[in-house]
């Protein structure tokens, strides 16, 4: 044998080996069903019907979550009409008795003939 024939075999042999080899592990990856998906497959068992009602279910709760923080926004701004109103009817109150005391100020000095009220509404002070 030539040395070119013994080195072509030996190249050939190791060659051989490698894919054998190369073959081997492969298959038996292919073959393991206790191995670990990869990361962007669905995992085994969930059905895209599942999928898209998780999808679902978390679009709702995040919508159920705007809701009530609108909620909460709706209620605040009614407590704060709420306030304004109340402050608005405590000064209609204090205008109504104020006027009433200028009415009552103003029937005592008639009654006592100071003043004379004319049909028109105007005030004459009598001396």
């Amino acid at each position: 044998m030539s040395k070119h024939a013994a080195a072509l075999l030996a190249a050939v042999l190791i060659t051989v080996c490698a894919g054998a080899a190369i073959l081997a592990v492969g298959g038996g990856a292919l073959l393991n069903r206790s191995g670990v998906a990869p990361a962007n497959s669905k995992s085994p068992g969930v059905s895209d019907a599942a999928i898209v009602q998780r999808t679902q279910l978390e679009q709702m709760q995040v919508q159920i979550l705007q809701y009530q923080a609108r909620e909460q926004q709706y209620l605040a701004r009614e407590r704060q009409y709420q306030q304004v109103l109340d402050q608005a009817q405590a000064q209609v109150e204090a205008a109504q008795r104020q006027t009433q005391q200028m009415q009552g100020l103003l029937n005592e000095l008639q009654q006592r003939g100071l003043i004379t009220v004319g049909s028109d509404g105007s005030i004459f002070i009598n001396q």
